[in-house]
């Protein structure tokens, strides 16, 4: 065995599991890749039984007494785990934020313009974010956003829930509203 090999060959992975030479227990309970029991036996013998299946002896439960280790590919046992998150986030659905931006001296004919499109991004299924940005002297007054919000709600909320009421977060008043649930 050469120097790199053994450098390489009982290390502790990246993620932090504890495989064949690094193990340090004197004796471990051992089970086999195909479920097999082989009961209490000394690491040296474990090492040997993995070695001679060309599998590797990977520590499951160190706290235990004695040990648990599992004969088992460990490349292969990562691959399977890798694969199982990949399908696990692609079946996830994303939720998308559209953002509709109004302001405190608004046309009446302005927000009904704004409202349509935020109507379609809710007949979408996406959420929406109302904001009203607060300009200049327009800080002293946030109630002013809040009304506007408030014109707002009525022409959406026949399609929409309104999931944060009105509310400040520094220069714009915001409020989420997401599409109604079908049954």
């Amino acid at each position: 065995m050469s120097k790199q090999q053994r450098n390489t060959r009982g290390k502790r992975r990246e993620d932090s599991v504890i495989m064949n030479d690094a193990i340090r227990a004197r004796e471990l309970r051992v089970v086999g890749d195909d479920k097999e029991q082989y009961g209490i036996i000394p690491r040296a013998d474990a090492l040997k039984i993995a070695e001679e299946k060309g599998l590797d002896l990977v520590l499951i439960s160190p706290d235990a007494t004695p040990p648990v280790a599992k004969i088992m590919d460990y490349g292969k046992h990562k691959y399977q785990v890798e694969k199982k998150k990949k399908e696990a986030k692609k079946n996830q659905k994303k939720i998308e934020v559209k953002e509709v931006k109004f302001s405190c001296k608004i046309a009446d004919n302005d927000i009904a313009y704004k409202v349509k499109h935020a109507r379609e991004f809710l007949e979408k299924g996406k959420h929406v974010k109302l904001r009203v940005f607060l300009r200049g002297r327009e800080m002293a007054n946030p109630e002013l956003g809040v009304e506007v919000l408030k014109r707002v709600w009525p022409m959406i909320e026949d399609i929409g829930v309104m999931e944060k009421a009105p509310h400040q977060e520094g220069r714009y008043i915001t409020m989420y509203v997401t599409p109604k649930k079908e049954k």
